[in-house]
């Protein structure tokens, strides 16, 4: 099935996150759509880099989009259509460079792909059952109802102040008439006052029922907000920080927001009812009126609660991403960012009229030579209900950039050193809540991001995201890397794995863990209290590390071997001695695919030989890189590699993918239509690829 074809039958949530990302200029969404089956057959990153192949690309879609304009043209209803292609076919005649025209278009594309896999990720964590535990499930149930006991004591409250209002509207009434009456007998005008004293006992009964009922709303009011701030809110923030890293937890907001919500208007309620009981006071009051007593206490009370509800409610909902980035809260000088921030107590009377105002680093971290930025573009955005998919109160920063200050900060403030990707920084939000007499300044925070000025830092700064959010909870520690902690290898598998599942829609099973381990740690029989450096993850044996082994692994993987990898015909992760153990007893042809250990992102394959004393003989190939594989795909490799054997006749020595499942069987599904000596790849594979060895320095 066509790409956009399987867009457009995704659930509401992901099509409109189709519409945002189609909301930035570059492609619009009508030519995207118009000519969808075309532009998805384009070799857009060839074009990219070969400026002829870009024109003749350009020529054409300029073609497809005038037989699109004729075909409207049939028809006068479509007037507006007509007018759109023709300004579309202006702007790209204008752009310039078509192979900017290119690299935009491969790069909606693979947002695309970004947007399915993600459908397709929600898809297995639903079926793995990860984004409900029993305890989560039951937490959400006890969070429910106490909501629930809340919305209903307020609801009795409310009928409480009319029977309240009603009993001193009784009063009033027959006192007013007493007097009217000009009472003189005095055993009558005793009686009546009687009558009155108790219409005043009980006024006053009612009033302090009324009082401490109230307060006791708000007893129920506080155990809620420390839920809510104290464990719910600390758990989503803790489930963001890991989604940003990969992992399939589940941070939407939307439940988070109906809680708060909720909260908020039942506090807003009892500041009514407070100012209800002023008035009745102001009508009619006596001594020692509980009202006058106890009401000013419950009024600052009521009011802290809810000011401690809004300060937290302020969030940031979409960490700082670069639209061609490696992930979030890794930001570019002079490139644009976006970030969204998000108001989780939502009433539609505050739609567009809160501004919100974004700003850096308040304080300089005490660190030799730290940088500092300013933030450039649109830094002032009003929360509305329009930017969200889900109607919530946003305020949606897309065009964001950071500019380094020529004077630079922190100059001999500290003796403590980083590298620039080790450097954190954190970017400001502020607001004010303003509604029915009460003003609140809102503040909230980004995550620590990491500023780079060069695309050839990206790996580098990844991996500090990677670190900071694998370990520390304190989302505000910019110095974290000055005194790294270690991760337990618990941690950092889990870690390692997120960043497969997230790109490819499988992790790391537990012997691919056992062979990272093993390689990072040597052969043991647990690695349950191992631990791992900062150093070692990333910093040892530099140029190549740990790290950017295992980052060439996943970027290799991510671009010419996806499908192979999510189907598991690749072992990947295996020491040399554990295929050694895995095909010495196997048939002569099987064969597994693994990768090196010692060339960076690379693959390679080894086979089973029968030598002339009938013992296997284990062979491996030189690794293929992703230029190799960008080339050729791995699945013709296999298909159309051939060894010379006796007489000089080839022969293809890979028969059964391990353990013995038939190669194309296990293939067959990425082959290309053409067969044996009639691949296009044959000829390439024969003069280039055929090189064998027995070594195993792979």
């Amino acid at each position: 099935m066509a790409q956009w074809d399987r867009l457009n039958q995704l659930p509401a949530v992901y099509q409109l996150q189709l519409h945002e990302l189609y909301d930035r200029d570059g492609l619009p969404m009508d030519v995207r759509q118009y000519l969808a089956v075309w532009i998805e057959k384009q070799d857009w990153k060839r074009a990219a880099q070969n400026h002829d192949y870009a024109r003749v690309l350009l020529q054409v879609l300029l073609e497809n989009l005038d037989i699109q304009h004729s075909r409207f043209s049939q028809e006068k209803a479509f007037l507006l259509e007509r007018h759109h292609i023709r300004r579309y076919k202006y702007y790209f005649q204008h752009l310039g460079d078509p192979c900017v025209l290119a690299q935009t278009i491969q790069w909606f594309l693979e947002k695309e792909e970004e947007i399915l896999q993600s459908a397709d990720m929600a898809e297995q964590v639903q079926r793995l059952q990860v984004e409900d535990k029993p305890m989560e499930i039951n937490s959400k149930q006890e969070v429910e109802r106490k909501m629930a006991g809340l919305r209903n004591e307020v609801q009795c409250m409310e009928h409480a102040m009319v029977c309240l209002e009603e009993q001193q509207d009784e009063f009033d009434f027959k006192y007013q008439t007493y007097k009217m009456e000009a009472v003189v007998d005095e055993a009558l005008m005793k009686e009546r006052m009687s009558v009155f004293q108790e219409l005043i006992n009980k006024l006053n009964e009612c009033r302090k029922t009324t009082l401490s009922d109230l307060k006791k709303i708000l007893d129920q009011t506080k155990d809620l907000i420390d839920i809510l701030v104290g464990k719910e809110l600390v758990e989503w923030q803790r489930r963001q920080q890991k989604a940003c890293i990969g992992a399939p937890d589940n941070d939407c907001l939307d439940q988070l927001e109906n809680w708060f919500t909720c909260v908020a208007a039942c506090l807003f309620q009892v500041r009514e009812f407070l100012k209800k009981l002023e008035e009745l006071v102001g009508k009619m009051t006596y001594a020692n009126d509980p009202v006058k007593a106890q009401k000013p206490a419950l009024q600052r009370r009521a009011d802290e609660l809810l000011k401690d509800l809004l300060k937290s409610s302020f969030v940031v909902e979409t960490q700082p991403s670069m639209p061609q980035g490696k992930g979030p809260q890794v930001l570019r000088t002079n490139v644009q960012f976006s970030v969204k921030t998000r108001l989780l107590v939502k009433f539609p009377e505050l739609n567009h009229s809160m501004k919100v105002n974004v700003s850096m680093d308040r304080k300089t971290p005490k660190i030799k030579r730290c940088r500092r930025f300013n933030i450039v573009g649109t830094t002032t955005k009003a929360l509305n209900m329009a930017e969200s998919h889900s109607g919530g109160m946003v305020a949606d920063f897309r065009h964001l950039t950071l500019k380094e200050q020529k004077s630079g900060g922190g100059k001999g403030v500290s003796d403590i050193s980083l590298s620039v990707t080790e450097e954190l920084h954190i970017i400001y939000f502020d607001t004010v809540f303003e509604l029915k007499g009460l003003s609140v300044e809102l503040q909230s925070s980004t995550l620590p991001v990491v500023i780079i000025s060069n695309s050839s830092q990206q790996q580098s700064a990844w991996a500090s995201v990677l670190w900071f959010n694998m370990i520390s909870q304190d989302t505000k520690d910019v110095m974290f890397f000055a005194s790294c902690p270690p991760a337990t290898w618990s941690q950092f598998g889990e870690m390692l794995s997120w960043q497969f599942l997230s790109a490819t829609k499988r992790g790391l099973n537990d012997d691919q863990l056992d062979m990272i381990a093993c390689r990072l740690f040597g052969q043991r029989q647990s690695y349950d209290t191992c631990l791992v450096t900062w150093s070692k993850f990333c910093k040892e044996n530099v140029p190549e590390t740990f790290w950017v082994w295992f980052d060439g692994i996943l970027v290799m993987v991510k671009k010419c071997l996806e499908d192979l990898w999510s189907d598991g015909h690749i072992m990947g992760f295996v020491s040399k001695e554990k295929e050694r153990a895995l095909l010495k007893r196997k048939q002569r042809g099987t064969f597994l695919l693994r990768f090196s250990e010692s060339v960076i992102g690379g693959i390679t394959f080894s086979w089973v030989e029968i030598d002339d004393n009938f013992k296997p003989d284990l062979k491996t190939v030189q690794p293929f890189t992703t230029n190799d594989l960008s080339q050729i795909p791995l699945p013709e490799i296999i298909r159309n590699f051939q060894i010379l054997q006796a007489d000089n006749i080839p022969e293809n020595p890979l028969l059964y993918l391990y353990p013995d499942i038939p190669k194309n069987k296990a293939f067959g599904k990425y082959y290309s239509e053409k067969t044996g000596d009639d691949s296009p790849y044959i000829e390439y594979i024969k003069t280039k690829l055929v090189f064998v060895s027995k070594e195993t320095k792979c």
